[in-house]
């Protein structure tokens, strides 16, 4: 039975954990995943500050998300699945709860900072390219900016 909670403090390293291991599905070099680690890994006061959510199975954790709340611009900052349960659908899942959260919250509209692998995934859900930003991890290297409207 697969159910969505909210994430607690405690749950941060179990999650930080999952997005390691949900980035390194792509192949990335140990030098970029360090640079990863250091840069993108979720902690607690995100979790206290920013609706995050997992989604299970039983006990077992499939994946989550969190959406970071911000004057400037809300964005999708989390969105990382077990890589055993990559295209089988629960990143939708996800995806739809995260919409209705927004909508929930008055969200009309939020950024998604991605990959060049993730990117599909997102354009299919109906975000679009919004530009290209600076890489942190890979100095010189663009990476997409995407954009939501709900």
């Amino acid at each position: 039975m697969n159910t969505i909670v909210s994430a607690l403090p405690k749950d941060t390293n179990v999650l930080a954990s999952l997005e390691i291991r949900s980035e390194s599905y792509w192949g990335y070099s140990s030098d970029f995943m360090d640079r990863f680690k250091e840069i993108y890994l979720i902690t607690e006061e995100f979790i206290l500050n920013n609706p995050t959510y997992i989604l299970k199975d039983d006990e077992t954790i499939i994946g989550f998300y969190g959406i970071l709340l911000n004057d400037d611009e809300v964005s999708l900052e989390y969105l990382f699945i077990e890589p055993m349960y990559i295209g089988k659908g629960y990143g939708k899942m996800l995806w739809n709860h995260a919409l209705e959260e927004c909508k929930k919250l008055g969200i009309k509209e939020f950024t998604i900072i991605t990959s060049p692998d993730a990117r599909e995934f997102y354009l299919r859900l109906g975000a679009t390219i919004f530009t290209q930003v600076d890489s942190l991890i890979s100095q010189g290297n663009k990476t997409p900016k995407l954009i939501y409207r709900l």
